[in-house]
């Protein structure tokens, strides 16, 4: 629709154009005016102002004026309506769409809210959709909104307000990614987030060393430096080449396929009856590997024994192909 009426308003100021310089000539050929006087008078006969003529006009220039005003009435009066009605499409068209958006953000929860769609929000963003995991963004910046909006969840303000965290479903979320540049913005993203949610789990970038203690005094769970990650990443390439390469292939196989998976026991256990890693036989039936175990208390154990026992609050990592995840998925009913 808004395509269609952009075209109508390119027509219409052609022909507004055309009008125009339909009437310069004109007055230039049948009443011997100069230009500047040519155009005088087309201004004041297109919009019927009132002013006097240059000059007396003949029959002809008289014939000329009334058909230049007709069709100028017409051609003006189309061109303001089709402007009008453009701007009442363009507005009723955003209000639909803030209005289809905040329905779907207050249809979820357990959800993630990201801050911020910079570079780490953007990168957030493409993981979170590759999961599937639902995600809402707050962002400012109204064209990186429009750039992206046709497959993101966005609350366009500031997310420092307590207004727009509410507004992306903060009451409701299970996590906060702020990933905002300046660390001041993030540390009052922080404490306003954990004053309205106690149970969310924050995740925030810090630029600075000097900010990691006072981001998790302010309430994160987790900080992150995404320079450190980087230049770490790059001597490790140095050092190891092979081996880190090996592991940025685990994470991320294709745009919507994944080598690694987290599963919790309970949703195993209630499926199979089992009690150690080795009761449970993944690697028959679904060819995934288990290379770790989180117990309840949060202790990471890395290639686990076989005889390990299994704690209904515990969590299983598991490595596997495409295929294989997705068989694992099904066979379990998870995500």
């Amino acid at each position: 629709m808004i395509k269609l009426l952009r075209s109508k308003i390119v027509l219409a100021f052609a022909l507004m154009a055309l009008v125009l310089a339909f009437g310069v000539v004109g007055y230039k050929l049948l009443s011997d005016f100069t230009w500047i006087e040519a155009v005088y008078m087309t201004i004041i006969t297109v919009t019927t102002v009132g002013f006097s003529e240059v000059r007396p006009l003949d029959a002809n220039a008289k014939i000329f004026t009334v058909f230049l005003i007709v069709t100028s009435v017409f051609i003006f009066g189309y061109a303001i309506s089709v402007v009008t009605e453009y701007l009442l499409g363009r507005n009723s068209l955003q209000i639909l769409k803030k209005k289809k958006v905040k329905k779907k953000i207050e249809a979820l929860s357990d959800h993630i809210v990201v801050c911020g769609f910079g570079r780490n929000g953007m990168q957030a963003a493409d993981r979170l959709k590759a999961y599937r995991k639902p995600f809402v963004v707050i962002e400012k910046d109204r064209e990186v909104i429009e750039r992206h909006e046709d497959d993101i969840l966005f609350v366009e303000g500031d997310a420092n307000e307590d207004e727009i965290l509410v507004e992306a479903g903060i009451g409701r979320a299970q996590y906060l990614i702020t990933a905002v540049p300046d660390d001041a913005e993030n540390l009052f993203i922080v404490l306003s987030a954990r004053q309205l949610n106690k149970d969310l789990f924050i995740i925030s970038r810090a630029s600075q060393v000097t900010s990691l203690t006072k981001l998790q005094l302010a309430g994160a769970d987790k900080v992150i430096m995404p320079d450190k990650i980087g230049g770490d990443h790059m001597a490790s390439l140095v050092v190891m080449p092979d081996l880190i390469t090996f592991i940025n292939q685990l994470s991320m196989e294709g745009e919507n396929t994944t080598n690694l998976e987290e599963v919790e026991i309970e949703d195993l256990t209630s499926q199979v009856d089992c009690h150690s890693i080795k009761d449970l036989d993944l690697r028959r039936k679904t060819g995934c590997t288990i290379i770790g175990y989180i117990d309840p208390e949060g202790k990471y154990i890395i290639n686990p024994e076989a005889d390990l026992i299994l704690e209904p609050k515990g969590k299983v990592i598991v490595l596997g192909r495409a295929e294989q995840i997705k068989k694992l998925n099904q066979m379990f009913s998870i995500g």
